[in-house]
């Protein structure tokens, strides 16, 4: 018989992957302009409880069933890990986690009622979109940290220099800022302005007025994000004391670098076969996880509580803290 901690840990990361199925399911409505397929109701389906049978209102309903059951999902999971594992979510990190998971989910739902009810403002809809991505980061953490809490605090506490610490954040929000000039460019209409990868208008810099400006500023600031994650990653493998003491920190920074590589080849493809549905599911797809798996990388790059009010602690007590 499998124990309710074992059903914790199987919800954790059946939450986490249903929060990035709706993610996806999110840009499949998007990509075939099923935004309406349920009209202006919401959260009914053109004031009923099942929707049409057309491609648009199905692919809309399923979009919203699968944010009920995802939500109902980790409404089951915070209810059993805090009866059956009261002193993992005393601690900071996991009530931080799902309170930002609790919110961001509710915000996106807000967010997904608006486009319905309001007029689709790109501005909106890109937003919608990056609040998606946070949902799913803090839904694949709260699986980690409710899985793999007491590992990852064991490797928390080797010190991490700081500059490993600023980068690691700084890529994190680099890419949502990324994320959300890519959204932006699809929201807009704008996602063929150059129909050539990877120049635009067989130029390097092109006229950068309208469209194409947005389209090259998302193109240039996706290069300078892989530069900085190229960066990150030598640092890393340079440091054989990290490598040794902090493997999961390399191969995080690993894992992130081959699927910010692999956004690239997506976008290309995006242009290429001139938004073919295979090609936007799987630039969403990999955006999804290169944003999660940084949300990792930042995480880990945290030092552990206990260090952290050490450290604190040590101009007034005169502790020095290792660096």
């Amino acid at each position: 018989m499998v124990s309710r901690r074992s059903w914790s840990k199987r919800l954790a990361w059946a939450n986490a992957v249903a929060m990035g199925l709706v993610l996806l399911l999110g840009a499949t409505v998007t990509a075939t302009g099923s935004g309406f397929g349920c009209g202006e109701s919401w959260p009914l389906c053109h004031g009923r409880l099942l929707p049409p049978l057309t491609a648009e209102g199905i692919i809309e309903y399923s979009h919203r069933l699968a944010t009920l059951v995802s939500g109902l999902v980790l409404v089951a999971l915070l209810a059993l890990t805090i009866v059956e594992r009261r002193e993992l979510f005393a601690r900071w990190e996991t009530r931080i986690v799902a309170g930002l998971l609790v919110g961001t989910l509710l915000l996106q739902s807000a967010l997904g009622a608006a486009a319905v009810l309001a007029p689709r403002h790109p501005l909106v809809m890109a937003v919608h979109f990056g609040v998606s991505l946070t949902v799913f980061a803090s839904a694949l953490l709260l699986a980690l940290v409710l899985t793999r809490g007491e590992s990852l605090r064991a490797r928390r506490r080797f010190h991490v220099p700081a500059g490993v610490v600023r980068a690691s954040w700084g890529l994190l929000i680099g890419t949502y800022a990324v994320v959300y000039l890519g959204a932006y460019v699809r929201h807009t209409h704008a996602s063929l302005a150059c129909l050539d990868w990877p120049l635009c208008q067989g130029r390097l810099i092109p006229d950068l007025a309208g469209p194409t400006g947005v389209v090259f500023l998302h193109r240039l600031s996706a290069l300078v994000l892989t530069l900085g994650l190229v960066g990150l990653v030598v640092r890393l493998w340079r440091d054989r004391v990290l490598r040794r003491e902090r493997p999961d920190l390399v191969w995080s920074g690993l894992v992130a670098l081959g699927l910010l590589l692999a956004q690239s080849v997506t976008g290309a493809w995006v242009v290429w076969s001139r938004l073919s549905l295979a090609s936007v599911l799987g630039h969403a797809a990999v955006v999804t996880l290169l944003f999660g798996t940084l949300a990792v990388l930042a995480y880990q790059s945290l030092p552990e509580r206990a260090l952290m009010e050490r450290a604190a602690r040590a101009p007034v007590a005169g502790v020095s803290v290792s660096q």
